[in-house]
């Protein structure tokens, strides 16, 4: 595997990111997803909900294996999989991933590799800023970036109205599920 390589492409694919303002009246459905690992088997959790109620109204969790190994700053290349077989088929205006979009050191984040790959709205949030980065705003205890088809103004707006418990109230339930809680509230 070449990561200088990886790393390029990262970077030309960073200028293709659309940092655009979004009219948060328009959004309805807020999605979330994270995943969480035991050795090479993944378990994913997407949660959805309404907005700006934040009211949850579906759950999904799935298992699968990755053949990738953690690297940190690549794990765009681990992750994206378990993510695109969460959200198939699934509907949502904005998608909140659990990694980093554009505060990211090569400008593009897992955040800003799904937003890209599903042309849809995506917000990087993300529990610590990675090393020499900026393009983040901080929520509560969430480090808010822009994946892809929204601005930094709009995102922190929409994760500050889902905030809770200083944290992205879907995010929070997706990142317990991935863990193995039954319902996300453990």
């Amino acid at each position: 595997m070449n990561l200088k390589k990886i790393a390029e492409i990262q970077r030309k694919l960073s200028r293709k990111i659309v940092e655009k303002p979004l009219d948060i009246s328009e959004v309805k459905r807020v999605a979330a997803v994270d995943v969480s690992y035991k050795g090479n088997q993944a378990r994913g959790a997407f949660v959805l909900c309404s907005f700006p109620s934040c009211q949850v109204l579906k759950t999904k969790v799935i298992e699968t294996e990755v053949n990738f190994p953690y690297i940190p700053t690549y794990f765009f290349l681990r992750e994206t999989r378990p993510i695109l077989l969460l959200i198939k088929g699934e509907e949502f205006d904005v998608l909140l991933v659990e990694g980093h979009g554009k505060a990211h050191p090569r400008g593009y984040g897992l955040a800003s590799h799904i937003g890209l790959l599903i042309n849809k709205p995506t917000i990087g949030v993300a529990k610590r800023p990675l090393h020499g980065t900026k393009d983040f705003v901080r929520v509560g205890k969430a480090y808010v970036s822009v994946g892809n088809l929204i601005d930094l103004d709009s995102a922190k707006k929409i994760v500050e109205i889902i905030n809770e418990n200083g944290y992205p109230k879907p995010l929070r339930i997706a990142d317990k599920l991935s863990k193995g809680a039954e319902n996300g509230r453990n």
